[in-house]
């Protein structure tokens, strides 16, 4: 059971993947397609691979090139809306995993996870947005995608995406 104010580590605990199966089929089975790896907008590179571990740019919410949508949480967007945009970054951050690893089935575990929340001054729920992303993260990847995790209020983001997300993988 949750504690007051927290929401559960993952909406249904007895839903688990199947470990037998490929992270890709499980993304399959899930209907998720990663997307191409974006060039990075800017002057950096999309992942740094030191050691065993990957670390990632961060992600916004990009769907075939565009922004999935815009704004403020606590304005004129909800938690769900929110949790949305965060999934579609972690599934863009999972892209970026693929091609650092070469293939998804040699990350070991998902290490710790960034969340960004661009927000309204008054908005304190960061954390159930973050859950968007790290929900995806556990389904796809069972134990390994459980993490540590800081989910950020701030007040924009690039291109006024209303979630980033970052990511360390382990890579065995």
């Amino acid at each position: 059971m949750a504690l007051p104010g927290r929401a559960p580590p993952h909406p249904d605990p007895e839903r688990k993947p199947d470990l037998n199966k490929s992270i890709e089929m499980r993304l399959r089975d899930a209907g998720i397609t990663l997307p191409e790896t974006p060039a990075p907008a800017a002057n950096y590179v999309p992942f740094v691979r030191t050691g065993k571990l990957i670390h990632t740019a961060g992600q916004i919410p990009f769907v075939q090139g565009e922004l999935s949508t815009t704004g403020k949480l606590g304005g004129a967007l909800d938690i769900a809306a929110g949790q949305a945009a965060a999934r579609l970054c972690a599934i863009n951050v999972l892209a970026l995993a693929r091609d650092a690893a070469g293939d998804l089935d040699r990350i070991g575990r998902l290490v710790k996870i960034t969340v960004f929340v661009a927000s309204h001054p008054d908005f304190h729920e960061q954390h159930l947005v973050a859950n968007g992303a790290s929900d995806l993260f556990v389904d796809v990847l069972g134990e390994a995608g459980r993490h540590a995790r800081s989910a950020v209020g701030v007040p924009c983001l690039p291109f006024d995406a209303p979630v980033e997300v970052e990511a360390i993988f382990e890579v065995v």
